[in-house]
């Protein structure tokens, strides 16, 4: 695997919010620790109601706050994906159990919480799509970038 690129995929419902903030925030601490060649990433959906869609507005705003782009479009999680990527992160309970029903028999991927590395503990990121405002999405950006710097300082980068 020293030769090859490890790969990181997040994966949500719908992959306008919780995922592509997930995946974007991966990238740009990828891109601050010098590892791009590395890791790559990538986020999808287990359901298609918004494929080809950008990130959800408020989430697009969280990651400007941030300093942080995206130019993600949803899409869904497909068979390849199990065989390209090292990680599959999903965002809740839910998400965990679609993923798995739809993991093929030659996976090799490591399905996980992406929250399970949180170090404050909070293992589910919520879904803030129908809640008023942009608080749930700095919630969801504050436990993704818990979570990525902890995965990424337990893979000793």
């Amino acid at each position: 695997m020293t030769d090859k690129k490890r790969g990181v995929l997040f994966v949500c419902l719908g992959n306008i919010c919780r995922s592509p903030i997930a995946e974007a925030v991966f990238q740009h601490l990828i891109e601050q620790r010098n590892l791009t060649d590395k890791w790559f990433c990538d986020s999808a959906a287990t359901a298609g109601y918004h494929v080809h869609s950008s990130p959800e507005m408020r989430a697009r705003n969280v990651l400007k706050r941030h300093s942080i782009e995206t130019k993600h479009r949803a899409r869904l999680l497909s068979s390849e994906d199990f065989t390209k990527f090292e990680y599959i992160f999903g965002m809740d309970k839910c998400n965990i159990d679609d993923i798995n029903s739809m993991k093929p028999k030659n996976a090799a991927a490591k399905v996980e919480l992406l929250g399970s590395y949180d170090p404050n503990g909070e293992f589910i990121i919520e879904d803030p799509y129908y809640q008023s405002g942009e608080k749930a999405f700095e919630k969801n950006y504050e436990q993704c970038l818990r979570s990525c710097s902890a995965f990424l300082d337990r893979m000793n980068l």
